[in-house]
């Protein structure tokens, strides 16, 4: 029995060492870069090639997209086609762009769902790409506003700050 338990032992030691030898040979696969993966392929345009932010606002926020290259007019283009379709099925409630990207529900959709109808999504052209501004006069739609664009800095690692702007431009 001891042996059995022995060799038992012995050979779950040898597949587990030859399991984390496969697993560190294996390129790190992280979560950041299936977000842009998906995003690239969802969005329909490289992310390499734009640059995404997320503010927030008193009032909500904007998600703003611009090409790094002015020539850039394909991607230019894309931005602008993508951010005009988002504000539309986002006012609809239809958030399956954010997460199919995701992989997840990202927080405050929920509410955002529950709220269209107090929530304004839109779109703006800009020189290099696009906006969609979010404006709610509702103070549980803005906090749910402000946890989805929160998560979206996170997520995207843009580094735009967290905090609530209180100098941004609003119109």
């Amino acid at each position: 029995m001891r042996r059995a338990v022995t060799a038992l032992l012995i050979s779950v030691s040898i597949g587990g060492s030859a399991a984390l030898a496969r697993e560190a040979s294996e390129p790190p696969c992280s979560h950041h870069a299936k977000v842009d993966e998906r995003g690239d392929h969802v969005m329909g345009f490289d992310h390499t090639k734009t640059s995404h932010h997320f503010l927030l606002t008193p009032s909500g926020g904007s998600i703003e997209v611009s090409v790094k290259d002015a020539a850039d007019t394909a991607s230019r283009d894309a931005i602008r086609g993508h951010l005009s379709h988002i504000a539309r099925m986002f006012s609809e409630g239809n958030f399956e762009a954010p997460m199919l990207i995701h992989d997840t529900v990202p927080p405050g959709v929920p509410t955002m769902k529950r709220k269209k109808a107090v929530i304004d999504w839109q779109y703006e052209e800009t020189t290099s790409g696009g906006r969609v501004r979010i404006t709610t006069k509702d103070p549980d739609a803005l906090a749910a506003i402000h946890e989805f664009l929160r998560f979206q800095i996170e997520d995207h690692q843009t580094g735009d700050s967290t905090e609530i702007s209180e100098g941004a431009k609003e119109d």
